[in-house]
This record gives C-alpha cells, sequence and structure tokens, in this order.
C-alpha cells in the first residue's frame, strides 16, 4: 500500500485503490484539477490501516484488485462503523453490464465505465461527497454525548421491506411496463405517474422513491430539481431512467439532484438493484434524523418525572415574555418546593423519594392542565409558568396545585399505609396594569428569584401554602 499526500486546499479526500499505476495516475489528475485530495493503493492488504490513516470521504475502486475485489474492499469499510457510511464506487470495464449489475448486487454506491468523461466522474463525486456530508452531519448531531443523545445508528440499515416507489414517466404506457417488469422482481408497492401530471404525485402520500425518465429534453431533468428542492420530497430517494448512454445528461441530472442514474435505458434488474441499496441509504439516514430528533426532545425532559426541565423552562419563560411584551397581557412565575422531602429519603430511601416526585409530577401536569407549562429545575423543586394570566387568576391556579399535593396521601410500595405529602409555592405576575402604563416587566432573573422569596416566606409562615411576592427584586 502507498499513499500520497498534497498541501493545498481541498475539497475531500478520495482514496483511489487500483492495481495499475497508469489508472491510478489518470484518475488523480482528472481529481486533483477539480481540487480533490487524492490517496492512492495498490491493493486490498493493508487496506484498514490505509483508510484509519487517510479518513476518506470516497473511495474508487477497480473492480479487480491484486489480491481481491470491489466486494472484498466494500467488507473492509464496513468491518470498521466509523468507517461504514463512506461512500464506494467500482470501476468496470466499459461495456460490461455483468460487472455493473455484480457490483450493485455487493452493495457498491455506484459502478462507473472505464474509461469515463471527466464530467460524469466529478458530477458523481460531488452527487455522493454531499450525500456524505449530510450523512455525517447526521451522525455527528445524533451522536453528541453533551446533549444526552441516544447511540448513532447502526450503518448496517435494511431498506423497509414494503416501500412505496412511485415511476414517473413520459407516457402512461411506458410506466406500466416498468411496473410490469419491476412488480414480478420486487416487494415494494409501485405506482405510476405522468410527468406532465405531476401534480397527482405531489398530492397524495410521499412515496420513499421516485423512478424517473429522462431524455434529452428538459422536463425530466427540471422535474429533479423540483422534487430536490420540496421539502416533501427533498429525502425522498430520486433514480434517473436515461434513455440513452450520454454521460453529459447523466451528469447533469446528478448534479439537479438524482441519487442514482442508469444509462442506456431501462434496465429492471439494475433498477431494483439501485432502488434497493439506495432505500437501504435512506432507512439508515432516516433512522439517524429521528434520533437526532429524539435527542432534541429528550435534552428538555426530566428523565426521571417526564416534566419539562430547567433548560426548556428559561426558553419557555422567555418566550412567554416577549408574547406578554407584545399583547399587553400579564405572566406569572411559580417556583415550587415540596416540604420535608429530606424527611421521605430518610425513611423510605431515595426510591420512595422518586416515586412522590414521579406522583407529584403527574399531579402538578394535571393541575396546571394547557394553562402553562411545569417543570423539575432541582431535586424536589418545580417551576411553572403561566402565559396571559392575572394575579387572581395565578393564585387560583397556585392554590389549586397545593390541595392537589396534600388532599390525597400518596401511596409508596415501602410505607405501610398512605403518606402526607405537601407543596409550598411562591409566586409572582407581570399584570397587564403594568403593560398599560408602559413599565416594561422586571427581567426574568430577578423575577425568579422574587418567586422563589415568596417561597421562603411560605416554608416560614409554616409551609403547604401560597406566597405571593407583588414586586420584583
Amino acid at each position: 500500500m502507498q499513499s500520497t499526500v498534497t498541501d493545498m486546499s481541498v475539497q475531500g479526500t478520495i482514496l483511489v485503490l487500483d492495481g495499475t499505476s497508469t489508472n491510478r495516475i489518470m484518475l488523480k489528475v482528472q481529481l486533483t484539477a477539480a481540487w480533490y485530495h487524492v490517496a492512492q493503493g495498490e491493493n486490498l492488504r493493508g487496506l484498514d490501516g490505509l483508510l484509519k490513516r487517510v479518513r476518506p470521504d470516497l473511495i474508487l475502486t477497480a473492480q479487480s484488485l491484486p489480491d481481491g475485489t470491489a466486494a472484498d474492499v466494500k467488507k473492509v469499510v464496513m468491518a470498521d462503523p466509523d468507517l461504514a457510511d463512506i461512500p464506494i464506487v467500482a470501476i468496470a470495464p466499459q461495456n460490461d453490464k455483468s460487472a455493473r449489475l455484480r457490483a450493485l448486487s455487493d452493495g457498491l454506491d455506484d459502478v462507473l465505465a472505464h474509461p469515463f468523461k471527466d464530467t460524469l466522474l466529478l458530477a458523481r463525486v460531488r452527487s455522493l461527497l454531499r450525500a456524505r456530508a449530510d450523512t455525517q452531519e447526521l451522525q455527528d448531531n445524533s451522536g453528541s454525548p453533551c446533549l444526552g443523545f441516544a447511540e448513532a445508528t447502526s450503518a448496517f440499515a435494511t431498506p423497509p421491506k414494503a416501500a412505496r416507489a412511485a415511476l414517473l414517466t413520459q407516457s402512461a404506457k411506458t410506466g406500466a411496463l416498468w411496473q410490469k417488469a419491476l412488480s414480478e422482481h420486487t416487494h415494494h408497492s409501485l405506482s405510476i405517474h405522468t410527468i406532465s401530471n405531476l401534480h397527482r404525485l405531489l398530492s397524495g402520500p410521499i412515496p420513499d422513491a421516485i423512478i424517473v425518465e429522462i431524455d434529452g429534453e428538459s422536463s425530466g431533468l427540471s422535474i429533479l430539481a423540483d422534487l430536490k428542492s420540496r421539502g416533501a420530497t427533498r429525502h425522498t430517494v430520486l433514480i434517473g431512467i436515461l434513455r440513452k448512454d450520454d454521460a453529459s445528461l447523466a451528469a447533469e441530472a446528478l448534479d439537479r439532484g438524482a441519487d442514482a442514474i442508469c444509462m442506456a435505458g431501462f434496465c429492471p434488474r439494475e433498477t431494483l438493484l439501485r432502488l434497493d441499496n439506495q432505500l437501504a441509504r435512506k432507512s439508515r439516514i432516516d433512522q439517524m434524523r429521528d434520533s437526532l430528533r429524539r435527542g432534541i426532545a429528550e435534552s428538555w425532559v426530566d428523565p426521571l418525572t417526564g416534566l419539562h426541565n430547567r433548560r426548556y423552562a428559561m426558553r419557555a419563560l422567555k418566550q412567554i415574555a416577549r408574547q406578554s411584551a407584545q399583547t399587553g397581557l400579564g405572566f406569572t412565575v411559580m417556583v415550587a418546593d415540596l416540604d420535608h422531602f429530606k424527611s421521605i429519603n430518610d425513611k423510605f430511601g431515595h426510591a420512595g423519594g422518586d416515586q412522590v416526585l414521579i406522583e407529584t409530577a403527574e399531579r402538578m401536569r394535571n393541575s396546571i392542565g394547557s394553562d402553562g407549562f411545569v417543570a423539575r429545575i432541582g431535586g424536589e423543586e418545580f417551576l411553572i409558568g403561566l402565559p396571559e394570566t392575572t394575579g387572581p387568576r395565578a393564585l387560583g391556579i397556585a392554590r389549586t396545585v397545593c390541595d392537589d399535593i396534600c388532599q390525597c396521601p400518596f401511596d409508596l410500595s415501602e410505607a405501610a399505609e398512605p403518606i402526607a405529602v405537601t407543596i409550598s409555592i411562591g409566586l409572582i405576575t407581570a399584570d397587564d396594569n403594568t403593560f398599560r402604563q408602559g413599565i416594561p416587566p422586571a427581567p426574568l432573573d430577578n423575577m425568579i428569584k422574587s418567586a422563589d422569596t415568596a417561597l421562603y416566606a411560605a416554608k416560614k409562615a409554616g409551609r403547604n401554602q401560597v406566597m405571593v411576592q407583588d414586586h420584583a427584586a
């Protein structure tokens, strides 16, 4: 194995694997001219070490190496989860359809026939690097430990058992022929649409993949760009079927948003292989995207009680304050704290204390309902925000919270009989009179401190009650 390193501003690193030096040199010239950094290797031996050193963004490999095949390269890459998302493109002899199909069935991301035009090579490189950049961004975010996200999704995702694929052709007759040829060999659901009636496709459930017929006219190319730019279809797999072996048209289709291209007419087996490969990739990315969404949602939630956490509470209060400034309606901040919670922990252990916190959270959530939010901001401390609320109404809600906690004892698994639990609440309201007089409410930090001061006044006065602070500190 050998590699070359250049010291220049580059767009990405591409590893070229080929046992023939002239082929490697030719590819290096083509790629470095487009400002890609090129690393080189001759064979399979030592590939795992080279991959760790080079960390390529894309691999271009001859289908046959001195000691292996492109499929073997794929196996080496997939063996390392940190590298498994690197796209791999096989370079096959020209006019060797069986070699192309074999590479696709081995799970390679694409196959290029050698010799090939610079335009097609670079368009495919750009397309794959864009896709990998999207994947890496999701992977970095969904695997971010600082937000407590779930573990990153495995690279070994498989396509859904029954995906929805749409055939978008120039004529309904062509679509029917394609559907018949494909349906005999796939479990995917296939629907037929014509390019002139695109709105019908977009008005129903969005398919997982769209197979688009592309001829020398601009309609198919324009549709690719249109579909890729729409929010609803931005993540839909797009596969272009070219009537002719036209490298320039294929390159433009890739740049317009196609995820894969079938050249020289419709081939059912190649279409299905590319469809399954692209759906497997989409499945993995969708899982990563879902993981990211879940992680973001979970980062705002207290894991024990399911209430919002301090992070959410502070952002929510800022939003409530902004809305109040715009509407001129008051809002309320409450700080609540369970009474004698330490004695509960001491007597029934932390498991018993956790049961009390969970039940308290449920009761407070029911008490507040849709009037505002409740968050757990400390061990046994809670923060409540009520938008568009007057002082008297907020006081009534706070007293309801107190009553809902104290009037029904708590059942604990470690207690012989239900135990009494109470809560104290401090409250402050920026009322609508303040806004009508043109006086800005006190800063949120001051309001929270004032609510906290009122809470301690409630504790000092005997607990199990609500105290109102008239003015912010």
